[in-house]
């Protein structure tokens, strides 16, 4: 099956082509109701550490390129990538949609595990 990831911030609204929502912030975002946010899955598992987190919220332009190469070593050494793609694979879904709350829509940790993701998914 060929999947598509499209990216979207928790705090834009759920579309019928969103296909399964996947929350991949480790923290609950700020000003969202639990019961007002529609996600399928909540995938802290695939998430940056908190240190990781807290070293690029620090200087998010200077420390993009260190701390892309961090998200990417920690996703790549982890199971954790592998068994949220069986869970895409499993679903029924042709259409992922990574939700994330970091205002930059370039340079945020979603588009990272985007491509990771596909990456993953491609080689099973």
């Amino acid at each position: 099956m060929n999947w598509t990831i499209k990216l979207k911030r928790v705090y834009e609204p759920a579309e019928a082509d969103d296909g399964l929502r996947i929350l991949v912030d480790r923290v609950w975002p700020r000003g969202i109701k639990k019961s007002n946010l529609k996600f399928d899955i909540w995938a802290k598992d695939v998430t940056p550490s908190s240190e990781a987190r807290h070293f690029f919220h620090a200087d998010p332009s200077g420390n993009w390129d260190r701390f892309s190469e961090m998200y990417r070593e920690k996703l790549r050494s982890s199971d954790a990538l592998m068994k949220l793609a069986d869970q895409i694979r499993g679903s029924g879904f042709s259409t992922v949609t990574l939700l994330y709350g970091f205002r930059n829509p370039v340079r945020n940790h979603a588009v990272i595990l985007k491509e990771e993701l596909s990456t993953q998914l491609a080689a099973h």
